[in-house]
C-alpha cells in the first residue's frame, strides 16, 4: 500500500476516510480510487448511516455530498460540527458562490464542484490532512462491541468475555474490513481487496464460516456476522 499524500511515513495506519454520497456509482468509484491511493475508506449512502458509523469509528476526514435525500450535506455538517472538528471536504453539483459560502460558514474545510478530477480530490485531501490535528474523537477508542465480543480496530484484536480470541491473518483482515464498515453491507468483491493477505472472493465464505464459529453464540443462526442476500456480508454491532 502506498503512503497517502496526507499521511506521515511512520504512521502505523493510513488515514481513514468516510465517503458520504447517495450515488452508488460515485461512492464505489471514490472508494476504489482512494484505496488505490493508500487510504482506508468507509462509505455511507446517507446522513443517518454516516452518523451511525461515526459513533463506532474514528475518521480522519469526511467527503460529504450536498444533495442527498432526506438530510442533506449541509444539515449533516451542521450536526457534526456541534460535537466534532473532523475535517470535511464537501462535494456539490451546485456552482453558485452562495452555496460554497454556506458550506464554509458551517465549518467545511474545503469544497469541490462536480464533476471533478479524482487526482485533484486526492491532492485536496492530502492538503487538508497535513494541516489537521490528529482526530480526538473517543468512539470507545475504536472498539466495537457485539455480544460478548470486543474488537479493537487499532490493534486488530478480538476478545470474548475479556479473553483473547486467536484469529488467523486472513480471518483478522476480513473481520477488520467488516469492522471498518460496521452495520453496513459489504459486497463480497470488496471483501477480497486484501487478497495478498490470504483470502480472495472464492474463499470468503469459508473465512466467514470460521469467524462465525469464534464470535457467534450459535453459528447456524448468526446474529452479528450476517449474510445480506444479493450483496455480501455485514458485521452487526450492539448499539
Amino acid at each position: 500500500m502506498n503512503t497517502p499524500a496526507g499521511a506521515k511515513s511512520n504512521e502505523p495506519y493510513p488515514p481513514h476516510i468516510l465517503v458520504v454520497d447517495d450515488d452508488t456509482r460515485l461512492r464505489t468509484l471514490l472508494k476504489k480510487f482512494l484505496r488505490d491511493n493508500g487510504y482506508m475508506v468507509s462509505a455511507a449512502a446517507n446522513a443517518t448511516e454516516a452518523r451511525h458509523q461515526m459513533t463506532s469509528q474514528i475518521f480522519d476526514l469526511l467527503v460529504v455530498d450536498v444533495m442527498m435525500p432526506g438530510e442533506d450535506g449541509y444539515a449533516l455538517t451542521r450536526t457534526i460540527r456541534e460535537t466534532s472538528t473532523v475535517p470535511i471536504l464537501m462535494l456539490t453539483a451546485m456552482g453558485e458562490a452562495s452555496d460554497r459560502i454556506k458550506g464554509l460558514e458551517l465549518g467545511v474545510d474545503d469544497y469541490m464542484g462536480k464533476p471533478f478530477e479524482p487526482k485533484e480530490l486526492v491532492l485536496r485531501i492530502g492538503s487538508i490532512l497535513r494541516r489537521a490535528p490528529p482526530p480526538t474523537q473517543d468512539a470507545a477508542k475504536g472498539e466495537l462491541k457485539f455480544g460478548a465480543c470486543r474488537y479493537d480496530l487499532a490493534r486488530k484484536q478480538l476478545t470474548q468475555a475479556g479473553a483473547p480470541v486467536h484469529l488467523t491473518i486472513a480471518e483478522n483482515e476480513l473481520l477488520h474490513m467488516l469492522a471498518q464498515n460496521a452495520n453496513v453491507a459489504i459486497e463480497r468483491s470488496d471483501l477480497g481487496v486484501t487478497e495478498e493477505n490470504g483470502f480472495n472472493p472464492r474463499t470468503i465464505d469459508v473465512q466467514i464460516t470460521r469467524l462465525r464459529r469464534k464470535i457467534e453464540p450459535d453459528p447456524r443462526q448468526p446474529r452479528y456476522l450476517q449474510t445480506v442476500r444479493g450483496t455480501g456480508y455485514m458485521l452487526r454491532t450492539d448499539p
